[in-house]
């Protein structure tokens, strides 16, 4: 796939700040994600209610289903501080195998008020429930009768879980979650020794393709679920949590308004920007496990697994690059002339509507930009020669090592700056801003250029920038780029109204010299 690269990284800057080529040490050393979730046969589940938290310092009363037994399960990836709390939002990420039979079984921990509660599993083979009640779409859980569903995957891929019972109001107050299929016989993709690279990088992945099929494998994987919360109705929710039912009514006596509809949090995985590009399991919420913060070096198949709920269409764009669609619902999209190759479409925005989830490849390595990324000069030149497809890769003799591995040689030793500060060579098409001068403090730093030392190339030996007067990440092991993904509804990137906030993080692009840990 060839890159669309349309846009320059430091062009971003006149809408964000944050976006310029940057150092990012508070995000790059403490934010990844990879795919976090419960892996195994047999998942227990139980809906409850809790609060979860926005950064404008609300407590917002939500439900959740989280973990009533995980002795069946399996935490994957293997990640420090793995937790599955008895409730949380999004709900734990089921992980399962295609083609093999799994059961989920639902206890109903909801206030008597809410009534009866139950999950929906579209786009998986439902062979049997058991307990519980009958429901208008499927079994429901009672509060003294739990369900069970009896389930299998006919093929791989991303999908959706929510609640069968009064969606308008149980989804809204946070019942969903997203099952991974994994493929049962992966094919073979080629060889990537994380180890290779670093004494430290470790592979998160949960395998390694996202289907049946050989043009599916990706280096690295990221859930992303988008919902949004309307304060309203669970304001209503909280004041009913402690209704008595009158007589003769044993359960479901709630009586909340869920329209007109205005949701004012919009959420990635549970939580809004700047708390999504916090750690996975991260302390301070502790009903919402997941981050949503993606990592990658130039050149990596980057597999994204993306989920809508809620009740809106949510676009959201991933600068960078436009997002190679696989498959939706688990269906993969194939040539209907060529089954060996794909078909699915590159996308701007990858739009959800609620219940669609869709898995996708991003791939960013600086092709097109015609400017070195790397920012060489004749001083600073480790060579670029080109393999095959014209990229520096072991291919041509590169080491897995090499700060540019998988630069786009085309572009080797092209200038960007007109006037440089450092020692780069001059006479590229752009005039960037002194370093000296630039008041964008900590997140800047004075480099438009990726890998070690591009700091001290780019600067001067000094390599200061005020006012902080030094650098975030040490000049000699980090330099990366941060290319912001964020919804194309502007509402939707605001936290109650006040931007920035919402739906957005940072896709942060690192040298292969930069280890990437995925641990949290």
């Amino acid at each position: 796939m060839r890159p669309m690269n349309t846009k320059l990284h430091i062009t971003a800057t006149r809408a964000f700040p944050l976006v310029m080529t940057v150092l990012f040490l508070a995000l790059a050393n403490t934010s990844r994600a990879a795919a976090p979730g419960i892996k195994g046969t047999s998942f227990n589940l139980t809906a409850q209610a809790s609060f979860i938290s926005q950064p404008d310092g609300a407590m917002i009363y939500s439900w959740g289903y989280g973990c009533a037994d995980t002795s069946s399960v399996t935490f994957v990836p293997a990640m420090p501080n793995n937790n599955c709390p008895r409730m949380q939002v999004p709900g734990p990420t089921l992980i399962v195998t295609e083609n093999t039979q799994f059961t989920v079984t639902l206890a109903n921990g909801l206030p008597a008020a809410a009534g009866n509660t139950s999950i929906l599993f579209p786009g998986l083979q439902l062979i049997s429930t058991s307990g519980g009640a009958p429901g208008l779409l499927t079994q429901e859980a009672t509060a003294t009768s739990p369900v069970t569903y009896t389930l299998k995957a006919l093929s791989p891929g991303t999908r959706a879980y929510y609640s069968g019972t009064r969606g308008d109001l149980q989804i809204e107050m946070g019942l969903y979650g997203a099952v991974i299929v994994l493929p049962a016989s992966p094919p073979s993709c080629p060889a990537r020794n994380f180890n290779a690279e670093t004494v430290t990088e470790t592979d998160y992945r949960l395998s390694t393709a996202a289907y049946d099929h050989p043009a599916t494998c990706y280096d690295r994987e990221y859930l992303f679920q988008f919902s949004e919360i309307d304060p309203h109705i669970h304001r209503q929710a909280l004041a009913q949590a402690g209704n008595t039912c009158p007589a003769g009514v044993t359960s479901g006596c709630m009586n909340v308004t869920t329209e007109p509809y205005r949701p004012t949090y919009y959420m990635i995985n549970g939580r809004s920007m700047p708390d999504d590009m916090d750690t996975n399991y991260a302390a301070e919420y502790p009903h919402q496990p997941y981050n949503g913060n993606p990592h990658m070096h130039p050149g990596e198949q980057v597999l994204l697994r993306i989920v809508g709920t809620g009740r809106w269409q949510h676009p959201f764009h991933e600068h960078g690059n436009h997002v190679r669609i696989l498959g939706r619902d688990g269906n993969l999209i194939l040539s209907q002339t060529d089954a060996t190759k794909l078909a699915g479409p590159l996308l701007f925005t990858t739009t959800t509507t609620p219940g669609l989830a869709m898995d996708g490849i991003f791939y960013w390595t600086g092709r097109g930009l015609n400017w070195d990324v790397f920012g060489h000069d004749a001083n600073h030149d480790p060579g670029c020669t080109p393999d095959a497809n014209g990229y520096y890769t072991a291919a041509s003799g590169a080491p897995l090592t090499a700060p540019n591995y998988y630069e786009w040689c085309q572009d080797h030793l092209k200038a960007l700056e007109k006037a440089p500060f450092g020692d780069v060579a001059a006479g590229g098409p752009a005039t960037l801003p002194d370093s000296n001068i630039l008041t964008n403090g900590a997140w800047y730093a004075g480099s438009p250029y990726l890998g070690p030392d591009a700091t001290i190339r780019a600067v001067g030996t000094t390599g200061t920038t005020p006012p902080s007067g030094k650098n975030v990440n040490p000049p000699t092991t980090e330099a990366g780029f941060a290319f912001m993904w964020h919804s194309h509804n502007e509402r939707e990137i605001t936290t109650n109204d006040v931007f920035p906030g919402g739906m957005m993080m940072m896709m942060l692009v690192d040298p292969r010299a930069f280890v990437i840990d995925e641990s949290n």
